[in-house]
């Protein structure tokens, strides 16, 4: 059964396309608002795309997806990424979970910036054997409750709404374990199978190993790829691993007062809570107050719409993103001073000649804080903003940067990777589906496609890495099978410099699909693509 349909939505597939193409990269360009963010914390989001989080992966939260579930359109799929660079064959210890941290998916259906429900896992560590002992596992694994699995991880889930309600979903459930070859785990889709587990009254969950759906060349940091571009077009994180959270629910356990018919827009986004964090107030000052830490769960990462941090916010700030929760971004002045004047196109035109659209960027404020609706901002469009919910509060409503969906926009028969830039309304940025090209998405919209309509040709190409290197699957949790191969293993017949997959999944071919949000190249790696592109369309001409 199809979910229903907006009223709104017919409308908006007939007017929107103009004001809605190319709009996804708006998030990045907006998110120059950023740099007003004032204090300092102890961990931060992303492909080690800030300071602190480099030495602390496990809080790292990679990637955020939500999207209606394409074989289930009953239900949503939300999923969660962390520990980036995970390289396959990284043992003895692999790679698990924190058992002192808590690791949330928080959903607002009011549009107050707080949550309305937040699913959390907390890990425990297991071994069999620790004395006597080096090995992960001591044999073959074929079943999570083998006596060769030495070391396991066992989770609690509990779903908590916002007068502080909460139950217990799962106890005592089984995380499936990092992939540590061929010899020892043959059938790793047999493991993941059993670690799927059922959830009471619908859905179901996933936690454990999966291919980084994430591609892009981090070459970028040797002098723009070498200096001449001869480097580009490589996929840097081809191979690696990251720990994923996956969870599917119906509709209605998201939607405010449960009716996903009147309000079936929410806001989604992710954190990592680390136990008795230490978080450092900024001198200056500005905007929210920081956390003094103490002996409680502090939040130490946050990611909702992709490239957010890494790509945009200055250094100095990177770190202090991560301990705001959406109802204070609009609090802090520069964030709405740099969303209407953002700093990266600037930089584009001025290392690479392609002007910067015209400010204020009034488009930006929309897409970053309220999402998209047609009383929200100038994009004549109602999309994805929680002010189309019939039972929300205007009074009440918070502008604040989280990942919108619209579930009553119903999965598209034929995906196009490009999402609502290629007129396909399922796609980023209404919500954020594995196939999304983000990259190519925010490239145009960071040169000003929102504002005109159309597509900007110099980036009509795309930047040189367009899909991810595993097939996604049909089936809940889609991501694709974990890695097994080196990633420094060449295969002879990729003179892109590719890497064997093991049993991380099947060839992707020329599929349209993409990965994560951890985008590190920042301002350099877009210049680098945008540059490529124009020699690319010079050259056609």
């Amino acid at each position: 059964m199809q979910p229903p349909a907006s009223p709104r939505l017919p409308s908006l597939a007939r007017r929107a396309e103009r004001p809605l193409a190319g709009m996804g990269v708006l998030a990045l360009a907006a998110a120059g608002a950023l740099a007003g963010l004032t204090p300092g914390v102890s961990s931060a989001s992303s492909h080690r795309e800030a300071p602190l989080i480099a030495g602390d992966p496990r809080a790292d939260n990679t990637d955020v997806y939500a999207f209606v579930s394409p074989d289930k359109p009953d239900t949503v799929t939300l999923i969660a990424n962390w520990i980036p660079f995970e390289e396959p064959n990284g043992g003895p210890n692999f790679y698990a979970f924190a058992d002192d941290a808590r690791y949330n998916i928080k959903i607002d259906a009011d549009g107050d910036g707080r949550a309305d429900t937040t699913y959390t896992w907390t890990f425990s560590n297991h071994y069999r054997d620790d004395a006597n002992q080096f090995l992960y596992n001591t044999g073959v694994v074929n079943n999570l409750d083998d006596p060769t699995l030495n070391f396991r991880q066992t989770y609690t889930l509990t779903e908590t709404h916002a007068d502080g309600s909460s139950k217990t979903l799962l106890k005592d459930a089984v995380a499936a374990p990092s992939n540590t070859g061929q010899a020892s785990m043959p059938n790793y889709a047999a493991l993941r199978q059993q670690a799927t587990r059922e959830l009471p009254g619908g859905g179901q969950t996933y936690a454990g190993q999966a291919d980084d759906p994430f591609f892009l060349d981090l070459r970028v940091f040797d002098l723009l790829y070498g200096g001449n571009l001869k480097e580009s077009g490589h996929d840097t994180l081809s191979g690696y691993n990251v720990n994923t959270i996956a969870i599917q629910v119906p509709k209605k356990d998201l939607a405010l007062k449960g009716d996903p018919t009147r309000n079936p827009v929410v806001g989604v986004w992710s954190t990592t809570d680390r136990k008795g964090a230490t978080v450092v107030a900024d001198k200056g000052g500005e905007g929210a107050a920081a956390d003094k830490g103490g002996e409680g769960f502090h939040q130490v990462s946050r990611l909702g719409n992709p490239l957010i941090n890494e790509v945009v916010v200055p250094i100095k700030y990177k770190d202090a993103f991560n301990a705001l929760s959406p109802e204070k971004d609009a609090t802090v002045t520069p964030v709405v001073d740099k969303v209407k004047d953002p700093i990266v196109p600037k930089l584009i035109q001025s290392v690479y000649g392609i002007p910067a659209p015209a400010t204020p960027r009034n488009d930006l404020v929309e897409i970053f804080l309220t999402g998209i609706c047609k009383a929200c901002g100038p994009i004549q469009a109602d999309l994805n903003s929680q002010q189309l919910n019939a039972d929300v509060s205007k009074e009440k409503f918070l502008p604040g940067e989280e990942l919108r969906l619209n579930m009553s926009v119903p999965p598209s028969a034929s995906p196009n990777r490009l999402g609502v830039l290629g007129q396909d309304l399922a796609g980023f940025p209404n919500g954020r589906r594995l196939a999304d090209d983000v990259v190519d998405i925010e490239l145009q919209a960071l040169e000003g496609a929102a504002q005109t309509g159309t597509i900007v040709p110099a980036l009509a190409a795309g930047d040189g890495v367009n899909a991810n290197d595993h097939a996604f699957g049909k089936t809940f949790p889609y991501v694709a099978l974990p890695n097994t191969a080196a990633v420094n293993q060449a295969v002879p017949d990729n003179p892109a410099g590719g890497v064997a997959a093991g049993l991380g999944g099947l060839s992707l071919g020329s599929f349209p699909v993409v990965g994560a949000t951890a985008l590190g190249g920042g301002v350099l790696l877009t210049g680098a693509a945008v540059l490529a592109l124009r020699r690319r369309h010079s050259a056609q001409q």
